[in-house]
């Protein structure tokens, strides 16, 4: 991620691969690119991927860390997912909290659009020991395979674990591989 213009390039690349013969009619893959990539360089991500599943156009997932003013409790979390419910703007489809596999809370907001056409999926993961949370932002151009990319960024979340020593004063944290995914190129089915 040297810069904006590097990422996007390097992301519609693999995108175009990924979508095969029907990227030529897909206008939106240079736009998600160039958007991810602009996300990605804005808040120093950590961690930008594309995610594919054989029934699914692929999508592009953005995840980093962002300071907040204190630690976020797991009922915080419960109170943010509420007032996400009630300002949280037009299209969101889903608002849910829940547990990751190593006990910390998660606030999940999926959005699709009124036209219908993408999709885009928000998990904020608090951590525990620190004013931070992690946030994970997956967005697929077309919403084609929608539930099975969610589902490949759900399990890569569950596996998020804040370090010791993140905890105790560095700024990395580590995460599980995602599931049967692909090392630097994609997390996958």
């Amino acid at each position: 991620m040297s810069s904006a213009d590097a990422t996007s390039a390097e992301l519609l690349s693999v995108l175009r691969r990924l979508r095969g013969p029907d990227r030529a009619r897909d206008p939106g893959l240079e736009i998600a690119a160039a958007q991810a990539a602009e996300l990605a360089q804005r808040h120093d991500a950590g961690v930008v991927a594309v995610v594919e599943h054989p029934g699914a156009d692929p999508a592009v997932l953005v995840a980093g860390l962002v300071a907040v003013e204190r630690v976020l409790t797991q009922e915080a979390a419960e109170e943010l997912c509420f007032h996400l419910a009630d300002a949280g703007g037009p299209g969101i489809t889903e608002l849910t909290s829940a547990k990751t596999a190593h006990g910390y809370p998660a606030v999940i907001v999926e959005r699709v659009p009124a036209t219908g056409v993408g999709a885009q999926l928000q998990i904020v993961v608090p951590d525990p020991g620190r004013p931070r949370i992690a946030v994970f932002t997956l967005h697929s151009p077309t919403g084609r395979g929608w539930l099975e990319l969610a589902g490949i960024a759900g399990r890569f979340v569950n596996g998020v674990e804040f370090t010791a020593a993140a905890r105790a004063g560095g700024s990395r944290s580590a995460a599980a591989p995602p599931a049967r995914g692909r090392h630097g190129r994609s997390a996958s089915h």
